[in-house]
């Protein structure tokens, strides 16, 4: 691969790594704080990245679902990740524990494939509490309509399709993600339910 090529893949990588996702795994030696909250539930979410490949961190969960609300430690690890000159696809594995029972615990697989103009991903996750098992199933698609340099003021228009085995029902609504340097912020609404994500890392 010659010198040209493989600078033209960094930079797309750059681009792509640090405008496009947040990520579950930030730079080795980075830290990333997420907040989500929907009506099912409000969370809290700290990781530490010792290396590139995984991440290891702590979440309060605030479950509107079930009524409690607990910590759960969690890991991340980057199973695969192929870069081009166009594009970057990554899949993960992940993983947590409740600090309220060893039988509370998760696990499962996420994964994204996106360019500077196209972004989906999907997550599939099976959860497991002391009284009732189910999965998660989540796909995402979105489009820039404009692409900006790396210090600008990104915006995507997304799609959002969610299922899980308590309520067996497609929720599927648009969103929005805006995002600029290491600041991120998604804002949506299913029938007057907000779906809000933000994120910082440093």
């Amino acid at each position: 691969m010659g010198i040209l090529k493989k600078l033209s893949i960094f930079c797309v990588f750059l681009l792509l790594t640090s405008i496009t996702e947040a990520r579950p795994i930030s730079w080795s030696g980075g830290s990333t704080l997420m907040i989500k909250s929907n009506f099912m539930f409000t969370s809290y979410y700290y990781h530490y990245s010792p290396m590139y490949k995984y991440s290891i961190g702590v979440e309060y969960m605030d479950d509107k679902h079930f009524k409690e609300d607990y910590l759960n430690l969690r890991a991340t690890y980057l199973i695969d990740r192929k870069n081009t000159k166009q594009s970057q696809r990554n899949l993960y594995f992940t993983s947590g524990i409740s600090s309220e029972s060893k039988k509370n615990f998760h696990y499962g697989i996420h994964g994204d494939w996106e360019t500077r103009r196209l972004y989906t991903s999907f997550a599939y996750i099976n959860k497991h509490t002391a009284t009732k098992d189910y999965t998660e199933n989540e796909f995402q698609i979105g489009i820039a309509p404009y692409i900006g340099d790396y210090n600008d003021l990104h915006t995507w228009i997304m799609l959002k399709a969610k299922k899980d085995t308590i309520n067996n029902n497609w929720d599927t609504y648009p969103f929005i993600k805006l995002f600029k340097g290491d600041f991120l912020i998604e804002i949506g609404t299913k029938n007057s339910h907000w779906d809000v994500h933000y994120m910082v890392r440093f």
